[in-house]
């Protein structure tokens, strides 16, 4: 029954026309046993690459190991000691220049006075014994204290960005001694005692890469280049704003978004590559025997001890050949300025940088992403093993689906409540409970779907794939209004109301409305199978 809204109301969970789901399902589903349950959204089958077995993130020695590593660390104890003491008097002398510099100035939107940069040369210098106390001091070999430098960098004018790979968090202290440049930062590193001061002498562009207003904001405020060749968005305009001007400090981005182990490389964010400026590639690596620097998913504390305990860390930089925008894109971009096409064409810049990177680092390039970590965090969080299970290649996935980070999280939360196991795969039976299923015909079909390696289990990419595709057909949102309404209609005649109302009565108040039934549907898109019967008849055609 439906009220004057539009929402399924309480009677209907009393009404004697109530068909249970398993009636339901013998009446509808036994002439097609074979057919996909989502067919009458015109959904293909779930085909997807094998799995690469990679890790990206994974630290090559996470503990301490071998009798030559823990005589060391016990030998390197006092040194320790004294590498602390001075780490903490150049944090110290450094927060007060970094204070004395700001002083009185709160302008984030034109270049600090060149009284003030000088004043930040005390807060570099201090830099620069915080990478000494790690094991680091500069020429000569290829130690922190003495690290390797290929190649210079370009003249600011010449590459007013720079972009590098992410292996540690000793990059952005190596480069705020070399380059002094502008970073982009998350919002919430602001308020942090004392990086956020840093960080604001440093002028950073500030982003909240999850913000949904961000991402509208990205998408709605669009605007002409200084330039007038490209089309950016505001976030993009502020970028090239501070790297098309010479008086502020050049841009230095880590495109990865996030530390690797430097074994691989993962997918590109696609902000230095926007504006459409000459980059300049920059590679770091540390190369190492015992003791593996990379940050990856290592806890920072354990990492920084492992770093003190070390006699030298070695740390190798290459600055490569700055790579221009190509002048026929740009001509193509004037041309058709007012569509999307200059995205497409920002991306033979970023495939020139990756290649470039990938080359001189002798790596290969991965689809993870940053978004991969994400979910390696939120398994991590919820006290699962072997947390790799659950990465996805996000970059690919992004790409072929259409599919956030913060919606994948969300799905990531309904996986883990199935009751994976140790290699991280749900067997039908934790499927069917965590949706409220019983094992029948349609269960074993939509569970069936996402199997596609026929082992009697799904993995996490699976599901995640699975649920996207399905979100993504261009009938989906049109069988789920239809799927609404033909409940109001037909009172209980698409699915028991017992399961009607514990699947998407969601505020529990016996009133099921057509946001929630759509939120629902939106978060567990599987579950418009439940209404194919009365969806892929008389109403296939009006969906498709």
């Amino acid at each position: 029954m439906a009220d004057l809204n539009g929402e399924l109301t309480a009677p209907l969970i009393d009404s004697e026309v109530a068909i249970d789901v398993n009636g339901l399902l013998e009446r509808g589903t036994d002439a097609a046993l074979d057919e996909s349950p989502y067919a009458f959204l015109g959904a293909p089958p779930l085909e997807l690459p094998p799995m690469s077995p990679i890790d990206p993130f994974r630290n090559q020695i996470p503990s301490i190991s071998g009798m030559y590593e823990w005589c060391k660390t016990v030998l390197c104890l006092p040194i320790a000691a004294a590498r602390l003491v001075l780490f903490g008097i150049a944090i110290a002398v450094g927060y007060v220049a970094t204070l004395v510099a700001l002083y009185g100035w709160n302008d984030k939107q034109n270049p600090m006075p060149r009284w003030r940069c000088r004043a930040m040369w005390l807060t570099r210098l201090c830099a620069r014994l915080i990478l000494f106390s790690f094991g680091s001091t500069s020429n000569g070999l290829y130690n922190y204290q003495w690290i390797k430098r290929k190649g210079r960098p370009a003249p600011r004018e010449i590459a007013p960005i720079v972009v590098c790979n992410h292996i540690s968090y000793i990059e952005p202290i190596f480069f705020f001694y070399e380059l002094i440049p502008t970073m982009v930062a998350s919002e919430s590193h602001d308020s942090l005692p004392f990086v956020g001061t840093i960080v604001r002498a440093m002028q950073v562009i500030y982003v909240d890469r999850f913000s949904p207003q961000s991402r509208k904001l990205a998408i709605h405020e669009i605007k002409f280049a200084a330039d007038g060749f490209s089309i950016i968005s505001l976030l993009e305009t502020r970028k090239q704003r501070k790297a098309s001007s010479n008086d502020f400090p050049r841009v230095m981005l880590f495109p990865e978004g996030t530390t690797t182990n430097g074994r691989f490389l993962i997918s590109f964010r696609l902000g230095a590559f926007l504006p459409g400026l000459p980059l300049q590639p920059v590679v770091v690596r540390y190369p190492y025997v015992h003791f593996d620097q990379s940050w990856g998913n290592v806890n920072l504390l354990k990492l920084m001890f492992r770093m003190f305990t070390q006699f030298h860390n070695f740390m190798e930089v290459e600055y490569l050949p700055v790579i221009f925008p190509d002048e026929s894109k740009q001509q193509n971009i004037t041309k058709f300025s007012d569509r999307w096409l200059p995205f497409i064409c920002f991306c033979t810049n970023l495939s020139q940088t990756s290649n470039a990177m990938s080359r001189a680092l002798n790596v290969l390039q991965t689809t993870h992403s940053f978004g991969d970590m994400i979910l390696f965090s939120r398994a991590s969080e919820l006290g699962k093993e072997r947390c790799s299970n659950y990465m996805v290649e996000m970059g690919w996935v992004e790409n072929s689906f259409n599919i956030s980070t913060s919606e994948a999280v969300v799905l990531l939360d309904k996986f883990l409540a199935m009751d994976p196991d140790s290699n991280g795969r749900v067997q039908i039976y934790g499927f069917l409970k965590a949706y409220g299923l019983c094992l029948n015909p349609l269960g074993e079909k939509i569970f069936g779907y996402l199997d596609t390696d026929k082992k009697g289990s799904i993995t996490f990419r699976q599901f995640l794939t699975g649920s996207a595709l399905i979100r993504k057909q261009p009938s989906f949102w049109r069988a789920c209004e239809t799927a609404f309404a033909k409940c109001c209609e037909n009172s209980t005649d698409c699915i028991s109301t017992e399961q009607l109302h514990q699947l998407f009565d969601t505020t529990a108040d016996g009133v099921i409305r057509k946001d929630e039934f759509m939120e629902c549907l939106q978060k567990n898109p599987l579950l418009i199978a439940l209404f194919s019967t009365h969806l892929k008849t008389d109403d296939q055609s009006e969906i498709a």
